[in-house]
């Protein structure tokens, strides 16, 4: 149950500024207790359209149109959603006709550097920092775009206050919609910014900066140690559009046997892959992870409770974001087996075939990740060092080689599963040890600079939060 601050209850005059509404969702998001404090600021504020630039004053996001989607990236263009902003490796993004992003009518969704990003329709309030990756993408009408004014206010300062507690809570009060909720511009024109002075917004600005480069960093040496995975074994890339432009399995005869009737186990390209990785040094998937492991977590209540009490639970949805963002459950009512050690990885173990979907998808478990408790809905891979470095055996399952193989062995009807027989039969090339330690070390590294942006960005909020609740500009800044 949600309950109010009581080290500010709610006062007589919060009710008048709200034309002496009873009803609790305007006082327990935080937005009158947020407006509250901005009013007692001494400090300068301006209005969000005043330090805002560009297309629509700068603040916008855009008309619905139909999504003409694309394979081929000679003819398509990456497409962002409001869910997908928040994804920390933005390298296998849907794509959409080249020809209909650069017409006259959606030519100005594309994404630049240094833009606030905020999902504005369903879940609403989802912020991400536009990165440089993100550059030249498109975004769907669900995504609001703040473009700051470099000349009156630093990029990350302002994305530090809007994605803050205050911020956030500012920009969502202004929803609207029965089911399916909607912000638009002009309910977010007017928030109040509150400058606290060159100096105090360029420290916000650099640290959100050097978490956005670092997460830059992240995405290519993750793609890179995959594009190394494969050369080390001598395999050639393919892409998505590549293995799609083969055409359909139809018309193919095989012997099928007792454990599956399935067409989709035995297709001949999958049968292809299969027999390309165990013509070389290779061990199945089985025995490379420590024995009795291979498998998806256990079922369990889940109960609520304070977080000094418990571990944040995180599902398939939330595990590919930057900071992902679970459900606090109770430590006394799980086990130890909800924790995932580091240097596993875990993977999206039941979802639909959509080629866009999170089903089969890896993530590596390192820093901070090892800290959260993984839902029954994700396969558990530890691997065995004496077989096989983790960091290589992740950077070769997130290649096309290894989605498509775990695709093949799908079996269930809606949901899909991975069949467990063929699951711990799934080979793995090995190449020379060295190589392995190179691609390990990579992956690593990589995931050391993810979980530091991550810091750099909490720090930069919780400097903004500070200034506001105390009034004045921490001091030693």
């Amino acid at each position: 149950m949600k309950v109010g601050n009581p080290h500010r209850p709610v006062t007589s005059a919060w009710l008048t500024k709200e034309s002496h509404r009873l009803d609790a969702p305007p006082f327990l998001s935080g937005a009158v207790e947020a407006r509250v404090l901005l009013d007692k600021l001494t400090v300068p504020k301006q209005p969000l359209r005043d330090v805002t630039a560009g297309h629509s004053g700068g603040i916008y996001n855009g008309p619905q149109f139909k999504r003409n989607y694309v394979t081929s990236p000679e003819h398509g263009v990456p497409f962002l959603t409001g869910s997908s902003i928040l994804l920390a490796d933005t390298s296998r993004l849907p794509m959409i006709s080249r020809k209909d992003a650069v017409s006259k009518k959606l030519a100005y969704l594309r994404v630049e550097e240094g833009m606030t990003l905020i999902s504005c329709s369903g879940s609403i309030g989802k912020m991400a920092y536009a990165r440089s990756e993100l550059a030249g993408v498109w975004a769907s009408q669900d995504v609001m775009k703040v473009v700051p004014n470099p000349e009156v206010i630093p990029p990350g300062y302002l994305y530090a206050y809007l994605s803050s507690r205050f911020g956030k809570t500012l920009v969502t009060s202004g929803t609207y919609g029965a089911i399916i909720q909607h912000i638009e511009p002009e309910h977010i024109a007017d928030l109040q910014v509150p400058r606290f002075g060159t100096e105090f917004e360029e420290r916000v600005h650099r640290l959100v900066g050097e978490a956005s480069s670092l997460l830059t960093q992240f995405s290519k040496a993750i793609n890179a140690a995959t594009t190394e995975a494969l050369s080390a074994n001598g395999l050639e890339h393919f892409s998505s559009s590549e293995w799609h432009a083969t055409g359909r399995d139809l018309g193919f005869t095989t012997g099928f046997g007792v454990r599956s009737m399935r067409a989709l186990n035995y297709n001949p390209r999958y049968v292809a892959i299969v027999r390309q990785l165990t013509s070389r040094p290779h061990v199945s998937l089985g025995m490379a992870t420590v024995q009795g492991t291979l498998k998806s977590g256990p079922r369990f209540k889940r109960i609520d409770a304070d977080p000094q009490h418990s571990y944040m639970l995180i599902g398939q949805r939330d595990v590919f974001a930057v900071e992902p963002e679970g459900r606090w459950i109770a430590k006394n009512a799980t086990s130890d087996d909800v924790l995932v050690p580091a240097g596993s990885t875990v993977m999206a173990a039941q979802g639909t075939l959509g080629e866009d979907e999170v089903y089969c998808r890896p993530v590596f478990v390192w820093s901070t990740g090892a800290e959260y408790a993984y839902s029954q809905h994700f396969l558990r891979i530890i691997p065995d060092p004496e077989k096989i470095l983790p960091g290589y055996l992740f950077a070769f399952m997130r290649s096309e080689y290894g989605f498509r193989m775990f695709r093949s062995i799908s079996t269930g009807t809606k949901l899909q599963g991975n069949h467990p027989e063929l699951l711990s039969e799934i080979p793995v090339p090995l190449p020379s040890h060295e190589a392995q330690q190179a691609i390990h070390s990579q992956v690593v590294d990589a995931h050391v600079k993810r979980w530091r942006a991550v810091e750099l960005e909490q720090q930069a909020r919780q400097l903004v939060e500070q200034a506001i609740e105390k009034n004045f500009v921490p001091s030693g800044l």
